[in-house]
C-alpha cells in the first residue's frame, strides 16, 4: 500500500491571516463527507502513481491535506504550466495599474526584435492572443540558447489571423512574461511579490529566467501546495483576500472565463474552452494545471478548492477520480460528526507514502568492487556499492564526469539527502533500495522538488554490470539506453 506523510486534519476557528496557515477545519463542519474523502484518498492511493500532495478547502477552510512522503507540507514543488496562471495575474495587475492593455500589438513591445519586414498577420497579434493561446502560430516557436527567445517568437511563421486558431503556446506565454517586465521594469516575479505572493503568505517562491533574464512566464515557478491552494482561494473569493482587493474582479471574471473554443469533447477536461491561462473543466469549474499533474482546481458552485501536486502520466484520471469521489461530497449545509470515518481518514493520512523500493532477491558478492564504463553520452564512469555499515542501507557511488555522487538508500524506507544522478544537479532528494532479484539492486531515486522518479536497475554477473535507468515521467523517452561495466 502506498501511503500519504504529514498530514493533518486539525480544527480551527482562526480566520485566514497574511503569513498565517489557511484555518483547518473538520471534513463535515463544512459539508464534506469524511467517508467520501477517504474514498477518493484510498482511490488515488491505489489507482494513481503517484499523487505527492493534496489538499481540499471548503469555504476558506482546510478540510484534509496530505503529503506523499518523502514529499512534504514545507517542500516547494515544481508547478511547470500551472506558472502560466500566476503570469497570466501578473498581466491582469499591470493592466489595472495602466501599464498595458489587452489590446496592445504584441510587435510594440520588442521594436529591436521585430523582424525586418513582418506579415499582416504578425502586425495584428495583441496581448489578448497571447493570453488565450490564439496567436495565429501553426507551431509553437523554439526557446534557442543562441538568441533572445523574444525574437525567435518574433520570426516565427504566422499562418493564421491572431484570435482564430488554438495552439497551446508556452513560448506564448514566456511573451506575455517578457510584455511584463518591459511595461514595468521589473520580472515577473518581482512584480508579483508585493502585489500577490506577499499578501497571500506566500514565502520564498522561485522562478526559472530565460538567458535573457526573463521569468519563463510558461513554467518554472516552484511553491508549497498551500501556496496553490491560497492562490486558488483567491479566485474564489474574485481576487479578494482579507477584505483587500488584490486582483480586480473584472479581470478574475474574464480570466477564468471561456476565452476560447479549444475542442469538443464532452469527456476531455482539456475541451471545455481555455480562458487567459487558464482551462475550462467540466462541472462548471475552472483550473490552472502543469505538466505531469500540477493542479489548482476552483469549484466555485461548491465553494472549493482543491490543490494537488504528482508525477503522473494521465492527468484526466486525476480529474475524473475528483468528479466522481469529491464531487458528490460536498453538501450545501454541515454534516453531522462522522468520528469513525474522520479517525480512519487521519489514520490513512498520516501512513501515506509513495512505495519505498522493496525486494527479496539474494544479494551479489560485489559490496566494494567497482564497475568502470566506457565513454557514453551520459558520462557514466564508474559504480560501486558500498555497506552502509549496517542492515538498513546500501550506498550507490557513481562516478560521473570526474564527479563522484554517494547516495545511501534506505532499506524498506526512503532515505533524504542530496541527490544527483547523471548530470542532473545535487538537489534535495531521497533514496530506496533493495535486491530486486538474484544479483539484482534496484535503486529508487526521488527528486521531491519536482515530479520525478528515477529507478536505477543493477544487474550483476560474472565479472560485468548492466546499469538501465528509467524516470517515472518525461517531455521525451522515460527509458535510458543500457549501459555495461567492467569490474575493475
Amino acid at each position: 500500500m502506498k501511503s500519504l506523510s504529514t498530514i493533518a486534519l486539525i480544527v480551527m476557528s482562526s480566520s485566514i491571516c497574511l503569513g498565517a496557515d489557511l484555518p483547518r477545519s473538520s471534513p463535515e463542519a463544512q459539508g464534506v463527507s469524511s467517508a467520501a474523502v477517504l474514498s477518493f484518498v484510498q482511490a488515488a492511493d491505489r489507482d494513481i502513481d503517484s499523487l505527492h500532495s493534496f489538499m481540499l478547502l471548503r469555504h476558506g477552510h482546510v478540510v484534509a491535506e496530505g503529503w506523499w512522503s518523502p514529499y512534504s507540507a514545507e517542500s516547494p514543488h515544481a508547478l511547470y504550466s500551472l506558472s502560466k496562471s500566476f503570469t497570466s495575474t501578473a498581466v491582469g495587475l499591470a493592466i489595472a495599474e495602466g501599464k498595458l492593455s489587452v489590446d496592445d500589438e504584441v510587435l510594440k513591445f520588442f521594436p529591436e526584435n521585430a523582424p525586418s519586414n513582418p506579415s499582416a498577420d504578425l502586425k495584428a497579434m495583441r496581448v489578448s492572443d497571447l493570453l488565450r493561446m490564439s496567436t495565429g502560430q501553426q507551431t509553437e516557436p523554439p526557446r534557442p540558447a543562441d538568441q533572445p527567445w523574444t525574437k525567435a517568437f518574433l520570426a516565427h511563421p504566422v499562418p493564421f489571423k491572431p484570435g482564430t486558431h488554438f495552439l497551446y503556446n508556452t513560448s506564448g506565454t514566456y511573451m506575455l512574461s517578457a510584455i511584463v517586465q518591459k511595461a514595468t521594469g521589473q520580472t515577473v516575479l518581482d512584480y508579483l511579490r508585493p502585489r500577490l505572493f506577499g499578501p497571500l503568505g506566500i514565502e520564498g517562491p522561485t522562478w526559472e529566467t530565460s538567458p535573457e533574464g526573463i521569468s519563463c512566464g510558461g513554467y518554472g515557478l516552484s511553491i508549497r501546495t498551500e501556496d496553490i491552494a491560497r492562490f486558488g482561494q483567491l479566485y474564489l473569493q474574485k481576487g479578494k483576500w482579507q477584505g483587500r482587493q488584490l486582483v480586480p474582479e473584472a479581470w478574475v471574471e474574464a480570466a477564468t472565463a471561456r476565452q476560447t473554443s479549444n475542442g469538443s469533447s464532452p469527456s476531455s477536461d482539456w475541451d471545455q474552452g481555455y480562458g487567459y491561462q487558464f482551462w475550462r473543466c467540466r462541472n462548471g469549474v475552472y483550473r490552472g494545471d502543469g505538466a505531469f499533474g500540477q493542479y489548482c482546481i476552483v469549484l466555485p458552485e461548491q465553494d472549493a478548492v482543491i490543490a494537488i501536486t504528482s508525477g503522473v502520466r494521465d492527468m484526466q484520471a486525476v480529474l475524473n477520480l475528483i468528479w466522481d469521489k469529491l464531487l458528490p461530497a460536498m453538501k450545501p449545509s454541515s454534516l453531522p460528526p462522522d468520528e469513525a470515518a474522520g479517525k480512519k481518514l487521519e489514520q490513512m493520512l498520516q501512513g501515506l507514502s509513495l512505495r519505498p523500493q522493496k525486494g527479496s532477491g539474494s544479494p551479489a558478492q560485489v559490496l566494494g568492487k567497482k564497475y568502470v564504463f566506457a565513454a557514453n553520452e551520459r558520462k557514466l564512469e564508474a559504480i560501486t556499492l558500498e555497506s552502509s555499515g549496517s542492515d538498513v542501507a546500501v550506498t550507490l557511488v557513481a562516478r560521473f564526469d570526474g564527479v563522484e555522487r554517494r547516495i545511501t538508500c534506505g532499506r524498506g524506507t526512503w532515505q533524504k539527502g542530496r541527490v544527483a544522478w547523471g548530470l542532473l544537479p545535487e538537489q534535495p532528494g531521497a533514496a530506496s533500495g533493495a535486491w530486486t532479484a538474484n544479483n539484482t539492486f534496484t535503486a529508487q531515486l526521488c527528486f521531491y522538488e519536482t515530479p520525478y522518479l528515477l529507478t536505477i536497475r543493477l544487474k550483476f554477473s560474472n565479472q560485468e554490470l548492466q546499469c538501465d535507468g528509467e524516470a517515472n515521467v518525461s517531455f521525451g523517452p522515460t527509458k535510458e539506453p543500457q549501459l555495461t561495466g567492467k569490474v575493475q
